[in-house]
């Protein structure tokens, strides 16, 4: 249990099938693979601080506090706002008043409420005289953003906004394009073609992207530019792998919308074999509640065909089909009348995945499931389950066809994560199933399957902080693994956690605690979820905390040996120990206490009452350790 931080679970990037390789407990091998990864891992730190460095340096515009204005805007929303969302708009509002650039990550499930945090930020630029684009992966989301933002400056008429995307004609394009140069318009909403080499602002002050993992490498490449000066906003409902991951090594900021909206039910979700009868049942139950259904064929050619077959299925069944080949206006025609009830099934491509908000829509079925995305099937589920009925989703795939392992996992994920707001976790059981690629997208690294994806993180994580600490301070303090046989009663009994998951889970996180703060977390929530610690916890905790100072202390181990405990220190907490720095740290000891010194080794005995409670003389031995770490580091200087 004393090394369960020693035992995580292999992820490789890129190959799911692909055996990793093993090594013998006790070989060269496995210490050669990591030394290896680290030497990679370096400069893959130094790119990542050139890039922490960069964005701490860059000079960006600092935007004032909220005014009358802003709270006039905010207090406008029509709905009461989710704590998650009033936390998310604090810390955004709190990044664009900072004079260096925004980079956020705003994760939040389809229709919990990202759009409303987004134009919290959008005034604040606006009304400060900046220029604001929204860029979105479809012309059908970028038409229901711009009806959204219309609605809601409805009382600010000196905002002016405009619409960049296929559905407006060249003239109208060219005349937003002139606009945006001259400052005359505020707010801009388009698809890519916001990206184009023609589009140029007067004074660029916010950018906000919707669902960035829909964008090419060359948008992202122009992204880059726009985004050095100006601050960012990125709203997702499943980022990908890596977006997230750079979350959450700190090179991005990361806000999570979590609570659900008033009123919202988790959607019922199937999957299963293809079957015709399941389908007519679904269709019929939605149609008998005068709701409408979008059924999934992910293929222009026999559209139509599945549209004539799901009319002979249900005869009074209105049918209409869509796909991004037709043209905007019979698209939008047809989306239009989707809306308005003058279908009851939408048969249609993933063009629906983004961006579709029909409330009306409560039945979901989508053929192939199997060749999907976790992030896209996660998207096309997100479409139904958008008012206050219950929703049905069906994820097919045919019966004469068995899943591949790694859409099997994918499949159980959907199913799995069936609750209000699971995007964020969508995404992290996706970053297990495909690995995070490289951070900085120069190329995937095949080493990363060398030592498993959450290693190869914690060791970016370390060796970032390692550079950090040499940069602040060019002393970086040395540890110990010290080994701890205390012969005292420390653990979870079978009582008081039943799950073994759990268990481990708390064993684990015991061990990888690290300062004062994480072990009162971990107390607390041991006392909130399980109720009052027997004496067995609260040892094993204070063990923890003693294992903890022991490294930072150089100790190489603690032995208890009958009522006798040997405290034995490397050879550089020897050095700087010695002397009278020992006696100083040994002053307040309530114990009786020998010191020697074996082959470079300080050692301290310390003779224990065994009759009394052990967690009287763990403290002392805490305390001890405490005073013995500030010895050390005082001596520092000198010693340097």
């Amino acid at each position: 249990m004393t090394q369960l931080n020693l035992i995580q679970k292999y992820i490789g990037a890129s190959d799911a099938a692909k055996q990793p390789k093993l090594n013998k407990l006790g070989g060269s091998e496995w210490a050669k693979t990591k030394r290896q990864v680290a030497v990679k891992i370096e400069d893959i730190a130094d790119d990542l601080l050139e890039l922490y460095a960069k964005r701490e340096a860059q000079k960006g515009y600092a935007f004032a506090p909220d005014g009358e204005a802003q709270l006039k805007f905010d207090m406008a929303f029509g709905y009461p706002e989710t704590p998650d969302q009033v936390r998310s708009i604090e810390e955004i509002k709190s990044d664009m008043q900072k004079d260096r650039p925004m980079d956020r990550l705003l994760v939040g499930d389809v229709g919990f409420g990202k759009t409303e945090v987004a134009l919290r930020a959008i005034f604040k630029a606006a009304h400060e005289g900046k220029q604001v684009a929204f860029l979105a992966p479809t012309t059908i989301l970028v038409q229901q953003h711009y009806e959204t933002m219309l609605a809601r400056f409805n009382d600010f008429p000196d905002i002016k906004i405009g619409v960049l995307s296929r559905f407006q004609t060249p003239t109208q394009n060219k005349q937003v394009i002139q606009q945006l140069k001259a400052h005359e318009l505020d707010i801009v909403v388009g698809t890519h073609r916001l990206l184009s080499k023609d589009v140029s602002f007067d004074d660029l002050g916010l950018l906000i992207i919707d669902e960035e993992q829909r964008f090419g490498v060359k948008h992202k490449e122009r992204l880059k530019q726009l985004r050095a000066s100006v601050d960012v906003l990125t709203l997702t409902a499943t980022p990908i792998p890596r977006t997230l991951n750079m979350a959450m090594v700190g090179a991005r900021d990361l806000s999570v919308i979590e609570t659900p909206p008033a009123n919202r039910y988790p959607i019922q979700t199937y999957v299963m074999e293809a079957d015709w009868t399941v389908v007519r049942d679904a269709i019929e139950k939605e149609i008998a509640r005068d709701g409408q259904v979008f059924y999934l064929h992910n293929r222009v050619a026999d559209l139509d065909r599945v549209a004539s077959q799901i009319e002979d299925l249900v005869p009074h069944a209105r049918v209409a089909a869509i796909h991004g080949q037709m043209s905007e206006t019979q698209l939008e025609g047809i989306l239009y009348d989707f809306l308005n009830h003058e279908y009851d099934v939408l048969v249609t491509t993933t063009i629906i995945e983004t961006g579709v908000d029909i409330p009306n829509a409560n039945t979901l079925v989508v053929e192939n499931a199997d060749h999907m995305g976790l992030a896209q099937l996660y998207q096309l589920r997100g479409r139904v389950g958008r008012s206050a009925r219950l929703a049905y989703a069906y994820f097919t795939y045919p019966f004469n066809r068995t899943p591949s392992e790694e859409a099997e996992k994918r499949l159980s994920a959907i199913r799995d994560f069936t609750e209000l707001g699971s995007g964020f976790r969508i995404a992290m059981r996706d970053l297990s199933i495909r690995g995070a690629g490289d951070l900085l997208g120069k190329q995937q690294h095949g080493f990363i399957d060398s030592v498993g994806y959450d290693l190869y993180t914690q060791m970016l994580k370390d060796a970032v902080a390692r550079k950090q600490n040499q940069t602040a301070t060019n002393k970086e303090p040395a540890t110990t693994d010290a080994e701890l046989i205390l012969g005292v009663s420390a653990y979870l009994p079978e009582n008081y956690v039943v799950d073994n998951a759990q268990k481990i889970e708390l064993y684990t996180r015991i061990r990888q605690a690290r300062t004062d703060e994480q072990f009162e977390e971990i107390e607390s929530d041991i006392l909130d979820r399980f109720g009052d610690m027997p004496d067995e916890v609260a040892r094993l905790i204070l063990v923890g905390q003693l294992k903890q100072l022991a490294d930072q202390a150089q100790i190489i181990n603690m032995r208890r040996q009958k009522n006798q405990v040997i405290i034995t220190f490397n050879a550089e907490a020897t050095q700087r120990l010695s002397g009278e720095a020992i006696f100083i740290a040994l002053k307040d000891v309530a114990l009786k206490v020998a010191v020697r010194s074996d082959n470079d080794q300080l050692q301290v005995i310390m003779t224990i009452d065994t009759n009394q409670e052990s967690s009287i003389w763990l403290n002392i031995l805490r305390t001890f350790l405490l005073t013995v770490i500030k010895q050390e580091n005082s001596g520092t200087d000198e010693i340097g």
